[in-house]
């Protein structure tokens, strides 16, 4: 994550780091690495130093350095926000965690949020809310679905989810994490309502009353399915459409974390975790999502209801069933 320049305190420490950046713009990272070492010995304690210093390291190809640069900085920063332990994970030096870092996602979204746009859309083919739409549009006409009373956008962003839903929906909610993308989208005035909050808090707070959730490019930074599935599905009114996108991978692990510190999952592994959440998955497609440093990123796209009526014990004896011991 390219950060903000935060001062350290110390005006000879902020020179170097400076001629450190500009050596790292001419493409020098290991000039820049060991001029950021230099501004470190004179403060210590600076945590965005040993951001700068660790990405230095890590483009410069000496990963040893970059992670004692990052285990420095998660010993400094209390919040999060620089996501140390993301990237120590991405390097197989510590344990990714459970949920989302919310401390780093904030911080990531909110410097992003001016931007977002231009770089996703404009530079990297971002297609995720195009595609989503195009499925979500499918199974209404499938099912017959005229459109939806009450819709949530899980991560709104700047609303290019939500553009794609406004004539679909009667009330449209959307929630991010970031205020600076809360702050953006409200200029466009698609959403009905805009809340800043964790997404798995938001489901929890909620009781069967969305018929239709949506999280473009979202998951991919909450890490394990399960929590967020079962947080979901109480949230969602019976008969209730959920949308979302991941990134994907073949092999057997259920997730794993790329060094873009987002979270890729296992194709067969996500449809079994659908499957357990009880969810009935009527969509389930790959499809290449963006581009990142002109490699296309593949994913998976997922339209899924819960079911219109859920079956129990109680239900089979009504209807004169057999009801197992």
């Amino acid at each position: 994550m390219t950060k903000a320049f935060y001062s350290s305190g110390d005006v000879i420490a902020d020179r170097r780091a400076d001629y450190a950046r500009m050596l790292a713009d001419q493409g020098d990272h290991q000039a820049a690495s060991e001029l950021m070492e230099q501004a470190l010995e004179i403060a210590p304690d600076w945590a965005a130093g040993w951001d700068l210093a660790g990405g230095y390291h890590q483009k410069a190809g000496n990963i040893a350095a970059a992670i004692a640069a990052w285990r420095r900085l998660e010993a400094l920063d209390d919040d999060g926000v620089f996501g140390a332990r993301l990237k120590l994970a991405a390097h197989n030096a510590g344990p990714a965690g459970e949920g989302t870092a919310v401390g780093y996602v904030e911080a990531l979204f909110d410097q992003y949020a001016a931007k977002f746009e231009d770089a996703l859309v404009g530079k990297l083919g971002y297609r995720v809310p195009d595609l989503l739409d195009d499925l979500v549009g499918a199974e209404m006409q499938r099912l017959g679905i005229a459109g939806f009373e009450r819709a949530l956008d899980l991560g709104c962003g700047t609303g290019l989810m939500g553009e794609k839903l406004r004539a679909k929906v009667g009330h449209l909610e959307g929630v991010d994490i970031s205020a600076a993308m809360i702050a953006e989208t409200a200029r466009k005035g698609i959403y009905d309502s805009l809340q800043k909050a964790e997404l798995v808090a938001t489901l929890n707070s909620r009781r069967a009353d969305a018929d239709l959730v949506t999280a473009a490019d979202v998951l991919i930074y909450c890490g394990a399915l399960q929590p967020i599935l079962a947080a979901l599905l109480p949230a969602m009114r019976p008969g209730g459409l959920v949308a979302f996108s991941l990134e994907a991978h073949d092999g057997d692990e259920e997730l794993f974390l790329r060094p873009s510190l987002r979270y890729a999952h296992g194709v067969e592994a996500a449809r079994k975790a659908l499957l357990l959440a009880g969810l009935e998955i009527l969509r389930f497609e790959t499809a290449v999502l963006r581009f990142d440093r002109g490699a296309p990123i593949t994913g998976i796209l997922v339209v899924a209801r819960r079911p219109p009526v859920e079956l129990t014990a109680a239900n089979d004896a009504v209807e004169g069933g057999d009801v197992a011991a």
